[in-house]
This record gives structure tokens, C-alpha cells and sequence, in this order.
């Protein structure tokens, strides 16, 4: 289960949203906490260090899929579908919860060896998967500390985890029958793969890729 965290570091109301996604990297082996730092905060005083404007246009696009008129920090996207405003940690538990009952539609499977992901994936079902999913092979930081000087968080010392770097797709899928991927993976940094219905739809399957 793929959650999406859209904050900033200055961004008063994120810091226990932050905390949220550490937990859930900690604790939840079955849950993929991403956070993505948008950029749009950088004005009032404190240039987020993390922040992408690509993380800003992934965020604006699933806010007009859901016909959402605004963007907010923080705010989570749950399985590319489900959004959650605010911290509610609540909420985004009910989410998750929902999302593990509904059967899987597709098994992704492979892992990473000598800088190459093997990947492949298999539909579960009879029902027609989408025509266009996308594979997106992200990198991220597993933990930062930031020590914020200025802006809203001024004084604090604030610790983010999977602190996303780069999301780039690599691969195309038809749904249509077993479906196999190699790409390269430079670095040491962590890494996964997101199968996501084309224009930031849901999110069919993700994988750790170790």
C-alpha cells in the first residue's frame, strides 16, 4: 500500500504528519510511506531543502483527477485514489484498512541484483485492467534531520523518513497478459517501483526493490 505524503518543511501543520510517515517506515512492512516536498511553501521564509516542483505538478494532478479545486499541506494520497487533508492519522488508518480488504488486482514480484530491477507482473483477475499503466521507479532518502532557522518551523529540528529524490517512468504495460521490466538502478539509495494507472490514477501494485 503506497501512501503519499505531500508537506513541506515550512509548513507549520506538517511536522506530525511527518512523524506519521516515520512510523509507518518503521512499523509497517506491508505500508510504502513516500514523502514528497512541494515547493510552493519556499516563500514565506523557509526554503524547503527536499522540495520539487515535479512533487508540486504530481500533486496538482491528482488534485484535478479527484476535482479537488486546491492543494493543501500536508495531504496524503492513499493507493493513488483516497486523499486525506491534514493530520489524521484516524483516517489514513481507516484508508489503509480499507484498501488491504479489496482484492488485488495484480502481483508484482522481482527484486534487484548487480544495479538491475527484474520485475514482473501478473493480472489477478478477470476484470480488464486499465489500457495505459505506467511503471515509476522511485528513489528515495530514508531519513533526514533538518535543523529549520526560519519561516514557520523556526527553532525546530525536524526528522523526515523516505524522503523522495527522483520519479521517473521507465516502463508501459498494456494490462494484458504477464508483464516483465528490466531497468537499471544507479546508487545505493533505496528504491521501489509504482505500477500506476496512467495520469496518477490508482496504484495497481508497488514493490520494494532490494
Amino acid at each position: 500500500m503506497v501512501i503519499e505524503l505531500f508537506t513541506s518543511q515550512g509548513c507549520s501543520s506538517c511536522p506530525p504528519a511527518d512523524a506519521l510517515i516515520r512510523e509507518l517506515a518503521e512499523t509497517r512492512e506491508d505500508v510504502l510511506p513516500l514523502a514528497l516536498h512541494v515547493d510552493y511553501w519556499d516563500y514565506i521564509g523557509w526554503a524547503d531543502s527536499f522540495a520539487r516542483p515535479e512533487h508540486t505538478k504530481r500533486q496538482k494532478a491528482y488534485s484535478y483527477a479527484a476535482g479537488m479545486r486546491s492543494i493543501y499541506t500536508p495531504q496524503m494520497v492513499v493507493g493513488g485514489i483516497d486523499h486525506v487533508i491534514g493530520f489524521k492519522p484516524m483516517a489514513v488508518a481507516e484508508t489503509i484498512a480499507a484498501h488491504q480488504m479489496a482484492s488485488p488486482r495484480v502481483i508484482l514480484t522481482g527484486g534487484l541484483q548487480d544495479g538491475v530491477a527484474r520485475v514482473r507482473a501478473v493480472p489477478l483477475t478477470d476484470e480488464a485492467l486499465p489500457a495505459r499503466i505506467v511503471a515509476v521507479l522511485v528513489r528515495y532518502t530514508r531519513r533526514e534531520q533538518v535543523r529549520i532557522t526560519r519561516g514557520e518551523n523556526a527553532g525546530q529540528n525536524l526528522e523526515y523518513a523516505n524522503i523522495v529524490t527522483a520519479m521517473d517512468e521507465v516502463g508501459e504495460w498494456d494490462g494484458q497478459a504477464n508483464w516483465q521490466l528490466e531497468v537499471e538502478v544507479e546508487g545505493e539509495a533505496p528504491a521501489a517501483l509504482l505500477l500506476q494507472t496512467a495520469g496518477v490514477g490508482p496504484i495497481l501494485a508497488a514493490l520494494r526493490l532490494r
